[in-house]
């Protein structure tokens, strides 16, 4: 699953370093707790991205669950402020494996590029990719199946992985994967999307009528943009 959580009215959720090392913990102890695994994530200023699996379908919900509460509480003793400060319920899509899987996760870890924040993903402290690209030791990362194939070691397996940050993604790949997310449509093909659909009893897939996909937010520090 692909899960973003935006700060209520796009306001900032991480007001001082303190805050992202706080919530990266609690994740990593909320995952544990309820058979989640983190595969790569990004905490921007005002929103996040996760990439999860789970050992069952409400592990997802049960773990954000938890690590809002506990953040939210952090959030409001430290920093002297009330009420809410999440935007409702997070926004999700469950994630093919193969390609797309890998996709996203450039998609994340290259959002603090495309919002202007770093050069480079590298040079951008809170996200997964000094981890899945050049093997910086991270307890919270587990790697998915289809990452640990690129090769038979850490090492190969970052340098693989590095390579598709080679070419950036095809702007309809980023579309894709926003769309997705933002509808809670099912990221894959065709069959993928079948047999979500046949499973869960519902549509996967945006409908032909309706109101729009919503565009990129993007506003002048470049923080809204997901």
């Amino acid at each position: 699953m692909h899960l973003i959580q935006r700060g209520n009215n796009r306001q900032p959720c991480f007001f001082a370093d303190e805050d992202y090392r706080c919530y990266l913990d609690w994740l990593g102890q909320a995952a544990r707790g309820t058979g989640c695994r983190v595969h790569a994530y990004v905490l921007m200023t005002n929103h996040v991205h996760l990439l999860l699996s789970a050992d069952c379908a409400n592990g997802f919900g049960g773990m954000m669950k938890a690590l809002g509460q506990r953040y939210v509480q952090h959030v409001n003793r430290a920093h002297a402020r009330t009420g809410t400060l999440w935007e409702g319920r997070y926004r999700s899509c469950l994630v093919q494996d193969d390609r797309y899987l890998l996709s996203c996760m450039r998609y994340i870890e290259l959002n603090p590029v495309r919002a202007g924040m770093a050069d480079h993903p590298g040079a951008y402290r809170w996200s997964s990719y000094r981890a899945n690209a050049q093997g910086e030791e991270n307890a919270l990362i587990q790697p998915h199946p289809v990452f640990a194939v690129l090769g038979v070691d850490h090492r190969t397996r970052a340098e693989r992985y590095r390579e598709l940050f080679r070419h950036a993604l095809e702007p309809c790949e980023v579309d894709q994967i926003r769309a997705a997310t933002n509808g809670n449509y099912a990221l894959g093909n065709d069959r993928f999307a079948a047999q979500l659909a046949s499973a869960l009893g519902r549509r996967v897939t945006r409908g032909k009528a309706g109101r729009p996909a919503r565009g990129p937010e993007v506003e002048g520090s470049g923080e809204l943009f997901e």
